[in-house]
């Protein structure tokens, strides 16, 4: 069975969590796992599955592998890809403990020149940042704190303010 012939304004992606594949209405950008049998609606602008636009904060940690490895902290950043996931999990459980503050770390930490804004990333909306990274933001509730997220640019924490 060769590529699905999809109904107009839907794409097959592969869930990078699950494996599994799920169909996403390119103008809402809602997904859903069950192949769709009709055109995807364009929606009312609003898409249904949550607002178009959040404000959040992250502290990023890169690695070797991150496609431009050098920050404000470090020219050249030698760290492993696990390096950095420990990194940011222990970032976490300090958040989560109360042991230290969010902003506070991301000023100290984080690999992003929003470092100097606690890590606060301004309101963005959909399409504006790499996809995991967009799909954590827009899934988290306001206050809420994300497991670890790896994109291209490194491993991350988001919070989401509005």
């Amino acid at each position: 069975m060769g590529d699905e012939e999809l109904p107009a304004g839907w794409e097959k992606r592969l869930s990078r969590s699950t494996g599994q594949h799920y169909y996403l209405n390119v103008h809402t950008k809602e997904s859903q796992w069950d192949r769709p049998d009709k055109p995807a609606a364009p929606g009312n602008g609003k898409s249904a599955d949550g607002p178009d636009e959040v404000e959040c904060s992250h502290i990023l940690v890169k690695h070797v592998g991150s496609r431009r490895p050098a920050s404000w902290r470090e020219q050249n950043i030698t760290r492993s890809k696990a390096e950095a996931l420990e990194i940011i999990k222990s970032y976490r459980e300090q958040i989560v403990s109360k042991e230290a503050d969010f902003g506070e770390l991301a000023a100290k930490y984080s690999d992003c020149s929003s470092a100097k804004r606690n890590g606060n990333l301004g309101p963005f909306g959909r399409g504006q940042m790499q996809k995991p990274f967009e799909e954590a933001a827009f899934a988290l509730k306001v206050g809420e704190l994300s497991q670890p997220i790896d994109t291209d640019s490194g491993i991350h924490i988001i919070v989401r303010h509005v």
